[in-house]
């Protein structure tokens, strides 16, 4: 394809929706089982098996914090049926893509086979300290499958002081569970919805199936020398920091019962019709840095996409999404980004039952 034709394919792409290429990423614990049942069997890879690419990441511009690498620019999404990558797509259409906004989230599938080992992110001052970044990385998780037994971790169930973290993180070399009992775990069901501000120490357990909405950053903190049968170097652990300098990413102050209030999110429902439900699940009043929806159609049901950008997920059942001289059915699994341009041009039905997420970027 030459240039100019390139281009001329592309300048119809950014009108509507965009589409990507599936973007599994490595990471040092295993996943994805679930994979098979949610995309529904429709890509090779997903075989039923945990693996280590137990990621999806979904409309991402982000490049991946990985101990090894698969490919020129692991984590970024690639335009379906092109060899664009997003970030490149959206230096040379910004004004179709994005107007005058930002694009600043993160989305994706998480699917856990371990207990993730136990982590945290920075906040924007730390970013900008010690890595020149102007985000941070709040983060929320949406549970949407979970195994038996399936937890999620919120700061530590007692008191921890910097200097005990650090001799238990030195002590986890060869007592690879002492880690593990620190952190105050809740049990999780499918909808449950979190919000982890940066700082807050926190893990995914096994068993858990999330979408994430995050700050677009792979900043993660995580003093623990084993993730099951993986050891975690000091690289990995620190992600080029001192410890002593890392360490300080953690807010101390919050822990036990006060950990899980401060991580725990009550949806609020903003429309209710009998085929149509709108509900705000992070809003911007709980974090600047990003909002998430939740639109639940029964049969007739719809709505118009009115805000860009933003991401969708159809995560139940399906729906068709139509505009002026398109149509496009989707269904579980599917999900795409929705340009500037096409910001309240296209709507989305269903004539039996969908269920999508919307994410949209910080506070404008």
């Amino acid at each position: 394809m030459t240039g100019c034709k390139k281009m001329s394919v592309l300048s119809e792409i950014v009108k509507c929706p965009v589409f990507f290429e599936r973007n599994r990423v490595y990471r040092i614990y295993k996943g994805g089982k679930v994979y098979k049942q949610l995309f529904g069997g429709r890509f090779g890879y997903d075989d039923g098996t945990d693996n280590m690419f137990p990621e999806e990441w979904i409309a991402s511009k982000v490049k991946a914090i990985n101990p090894r690498y698969f490919g020129e620019r692991d984590g970024v999404s690639v335009v379906k049926g092109t060899h664009v990558f997003f970030d490149d797509l959206l230096k040379d259409f910004q004004a179709e893509l994005l107007g005058n906004r930002k694009y600043d989230c993160l989305v994706k599938f998480l699917d856990s086979a371990v207990r993730l080992p136990f982590q945290v992110h920075p906040t924007k001052e730390f970013s900008r300290k010690y890595f020149n970044s102007e985000y941070g990385k709040t983060e929320c998780w949406l549970v949407v499958a979970t195994r038996p037994g399936a937890k999620l971790y919120f700061g530590f169930k007692d008191k921890m002081t910097k200097e005990k973290l650090s001799a238990l993180e030195e002590r986890s070399e060869t007592e690879k569970d002492i880690m593990g009992g620190l952190l105050a775990g809740v049990e999780v069901k499918p909808g449950d919805i979190w919000l982890i501000k940066a700082g807050l120490i926190h893990a995914i357990g096994a068993g858990c199936t999330i979408i994430e909405v995050q700050e677009p950053t792979d900043f993660t903190i995580q003093p623990e020398r084993w993730c099951g049968d993986y050891h975690i170097s000091y690289e990995e652990e620190y992600i080029g920091l001192k410890k002593e300098d890392a360490l300080d990413c953690i807010n101390y102050e919050i822990y036990g019962d006060a950990a899980k209030k401060y991580a725990a999110v009550n949806p609020k429902t903003e429309i209710d019709t009998p085929v149509y439900k709108k509900e705000n699940l992070i809003t911007y009043a709980d974090t600047p840095c990003f909002a998430e929806n939740r639109h639940i159609l029964g049969a007739g049901g719809s709505f118009v996409m009115d805000y860009a950008p933003s991401v969708y997920i159809c995560i139940e059942g399906n729906a068709q999404i139509t505009g002026e001289n398109y149509v496009k059915d989707i269904r579980r699994g599917d999900y795409f980004f929705l340009p500037y341009s096409a910001e309240g041009k296209f709507e989305v039905k269903s004539s039996s039952h969908a269920v999508l997420i919307e994410c949209l970027p910080s506070k404008q």
